[in-house]
């Protein structure tokens, strides 16, 4: 059935590793879904949604991707990895001011290829801006389709039901945690878990909902009419931790960037500071509470994003925490 809906570019299913020294450090049994290898614009998880969105797009003649997101939304650069690699164009639209240099992710969009519009958020609405800027595109002859924040719908959630049907080959059982954002990895995995002995909690990493569970009901009411799916959901049935955010979206954070150290210097494995790093935190933090219990089997989903330790405030803070190891002869 899923076949049917996508454009097939990933080397899937990603590897499912055992860490045997994060394990032995938090004591518990920690395996990591490398959904960050997915291959095409340094890889991470919108990959997934992408492929499913590539097939709607091709299928509506379309020559041109546009999204929205922050200035340096991995997501963005994914979208502009999947044109170029198909022959498309791309433009990215930013809500968010310039950072004061090319680079991370503005950088890798750019090289692809894709125009990035910063808007500075001075009151004019994110999709009026997308709106001028599919105009002018469409006045040149290019038919533009237009991918949401994150690619989080009915259609970019396919990707992550799909996944979700990897772990249940891969693991069986066990407790998947993953990065919340715009929630469309969270549920798609939520969709495509149901039923099986496999628990799901997401690590909410920014202040995006007033009431996030609610919007999660309201969201999979979307997606069951979608797919068709015949169960019923309540609040209750969403285990979104809202707890971590550590003051803000892709904020500076200490706790956050010791995560980072650890994960990097136990299984020299890279997580970002925004999702990935906040995430891995947010585990630390759970076990040291108990809320995750001693020996207990955890699946953590990798969702890309290295890009984002070049991001110009977060790379500031990493240097100054680090050139106590540079050696300058």
């Amino acid at each position: 059935m899923l076949e049917n809906k996508k454009v097939s570019f990933l080397h899937l299913p990603t590897p499912l590793e055992y860490l045997p020294n994060i394990s032995e450090s938090l004591g518990v049994e920690f395996y990591i879904k490398r959904d960050d290898l997915t291959g095409l614009g340094a890889g991470g998880n919108k990959l997934r949604k992408l492929e499913y969105f590539l097939k709607d797009a091709q299928d509506k003649e379309a020559t041109m991707l546009i999204t929205v997101g922050g200035a340096q939304t991995n997501h963005g650069r994914l979208t502009a990895a999947v044109a170029a690699k198909y022959g498309m164009k791309c433009a990215i639209v930013c809500d968010d001011e310039y950072p004061g240099e090319v680079s991370a992710n503005i950088l890798l969009d750019r090289i692809m290829g894709a125009e990035v519009v910063l808007h500075k958020p001075d009151g004019t609405e994110l999709m009026d801006v997308v709106e001028d800027v599919k105009k002018r595109y469409e006045a040149q002859g290019e038919k533009v389709y237009f991918i949401p924040m994150g690619g989080s719908n009915e259609v970019g959630e396919l990707g992550y039901y799909e996944c979700a049907q990897e772990l249940k080959k891969q693991c069986g059982n066990g407790h998947v945690i993953t990065a919340v954002g715009s929630m469309g990895t969270y549920m798609g995995l939520f969709c495509g878990l149901h039923g099986a002995d496999i628990s799901l909690t997401g690590i909410l990493i920014g202040p995006f909902y007033e009431d996030c569970k609610a919007y999660a009901v309201e969201y999979f009411g979307h997606i069951k009419e979608a797919m068709g799916l015949d169960y019923h959901v309540a609040e209750d049935d969403f285990d979104i931790r809202e707890e971590f955010i550590r003051g803000g979206y892709n904020n500076t954070n200490e706790e956050v960037r010791q995560a980072i150290y650890e994960m990097a210097r136990k299984e020299a494995i890279l997580l970002d500071p925004c999702y990935t790093g906040k995430t891995y935190a947010a585990i630390k933090d759970m076990v040291a509470s108990g809320d995750i219990k001693k020996g207990e089997k955890i699946i953590f989903i990798h969702t890309g994003g290295m890009p984002g330790l070049n991001t110009p405030h977060h790379r500031r803070a990493f240097e100054e925490e680090l050139m106590d190891g540079v050696t300058v002869i």
